[in-house]
């Protein structure tokens, strides 16, 4: 009998499922548009792309988080300036956070909030200064991967949860100027800070956040894989993250802090717990090839069906999440080397073979210019072994630019040395 029940599950979920892929392709082609062009922010494509996601949380009637007429409600305006490398003139610019608030259903746990969210901006035309990997190229960086996949990820989530209350109020906020160094998350968290009477439907202060979940590049997914970091920020979100990986047949990589290159990194800056989601980086992160057909949809269907089911578990356990502070581990985002290899490694993982794989291999750094390429799995570097990425930055930061060290890896089912010539990481 439950075989018979679990087929009709199945098939019964088939359009059902096809529907929300199909919804979240549209959302991912038109927010990676070439029309949009890049969405930088304080530009028309960072106002149309505002526009789409506003039209979204209003046809869903998820309440506004200030007190304004119509969609001018979901706006959360700031400003910030910038440098420019080129130009060496500072500029201002004027953007905004958009917020849609579901109340909880529950009369005691409806007083917290959880933050499910994601960033909507991206590179624009690229350029020198604006971290772009080709940055004497210009163009629109449509950001398919980063990061309109969580972006489209965060709508399948309101949707799904307009449908089905949780007991805790659910904010979903979609942060400007990301990548322009977290500026609207932290905006965000500064407003709910402040006694701001234009507030609506929020918690009275911060203090009635009390988790937030992030997606940044989940478009990518590759053997089933999916990282979460700041599985320590909270008493039981590590065996959460891992027990619903299991059910679902992800194989999922915690980090226990949650510090990153991603807004969640604002939260956790703020003593609140996070859990920050990700498929990992590739060779169109952040250059004008990553659109929409590079994408794994079917990937994106599995990792909303995981944090649907995160989230719904944040939303509905009786306990308040505790707050865990966890020292920041040696991030590429956040450690300060002396020298750079010149690669991305595998933050997830996911590698079956002992060492760390080289995801993406920049052409022109020392990995490449030594021979080694994006798949090759290092092993030991200068004679020391090489596990996981722990032990990776580890070995950075005892090395010194200007000299030459040996570097072993797998490839395929070969193992090589390299003679690779240090040089330091350009600021």
């Amino acid at each position: 009998m439950m075989k018979i029940i679990l087929t009709f599950y199945l098939f019964a979920c088939l359009p059902l499922c096809a529907q929300k892929q199909e919804d979240m392709r549209q959302a991912v082609e038109y927010l990676a548009s070439q029309e949009l062009g890049g969405r930088f922010p304080d530009t028309a494509g960072d106002t149309l792309a505002s526009k789409y996601i506003v039209s979204q949380l209003r046809s869903l009637k998820l309440k506004p988080a200030i007190k304004a007429k119509r969609e001018r409600g979901y706006y959360q305006d700031f400003k910030f300036k910038k440098k420019d490398v080129v130009t060496e003139l500072t500029n201002e610019y004027t953007t905004h956070n958009i917020i849609g608030v579901l109340p909880g259903k529950d009369k005691r746990l409806k007083h917290e909030y959880i933050v499910v969210g994601s960033h909507y901006d991206h590179l624009g035309m690229g350029g020198q200064g604006s971290g772009s990997r080709r940055p004497d190229t210009l163009g629109v960086h449509p950001g398919a991967d980063d990061n309109a996949s969580g972006d489209a990820v965060v709508l399948q989530l309101a949707k799904h949860f307009k449908k089905v209350r949780s007991p805790r109020s659910i904010i979903f906020a979609f942060f400007g100027a990301e990548e322009q160094g977290l500026v609207g998350s932290k905006q965000f968290l500064e407003w709910m800070k402040q006694n701001d009477k234009q507030r609506r439907n929020l918690p009275d202060n911060i203090k009635g956040i009390v988790a937030m979940v992030n997606l940044d590049m989940v478009g990518r997914m590759r053997d089933n894989a999916l990282s979460v970091s700041g599985t320590g920020t909270s008493s039981g979100f590590k065996a959460m993250a891992e027990s619903i990986a299991g059910q679902q047949g992800l194989h999922v990589t915690c980090t226990p802090d949650g510090y990153g290159p991603s807004d969640q990194a604002s939260f956790v800056a703020a003593d609140i717990p996070v859990l920050f989601l990700t498929t990992g980086g590739h060779m169109e992160y952040h250059t004008p090839a990553d659109v929409p057909s590079t994408l794994n949809y079917d990937g994106m269907q599995q990792t909303l069906e995981y944090t649907q089911e995160l989230v719904a578990r944040l939303a509905s356990t009786p306990e308040t999440p505790d707050f865990i502070n966890v020292p920041g581990s040696s991030t590429m985002k956040h450690a300060k080397f002396k020298v750079t290899l010149g690669l991305m490694p595998d933050v997830m993982g996911a590698s079956t073979k002992p060492g760390l794989r080289a995801d993406i291999v920049v052409a022109g750094k020392p990995a490449h210019n030594a021979g080694i390429r994006s798949g090759d799995i290092i092993q030991e570097i200068d004679g020391k072994p090489v596990k996981d990425i722990e032990e990776y930055m580890q070995r950075l930061s005892e090395l010194t630019a200007g000299t030459t060290i040996r570097v072993k890896v797998l490839r395929g089912e070969q193992t090589i040395t390299f003679q690779v010539h240090l040089t330091p990481p350009v600021r």
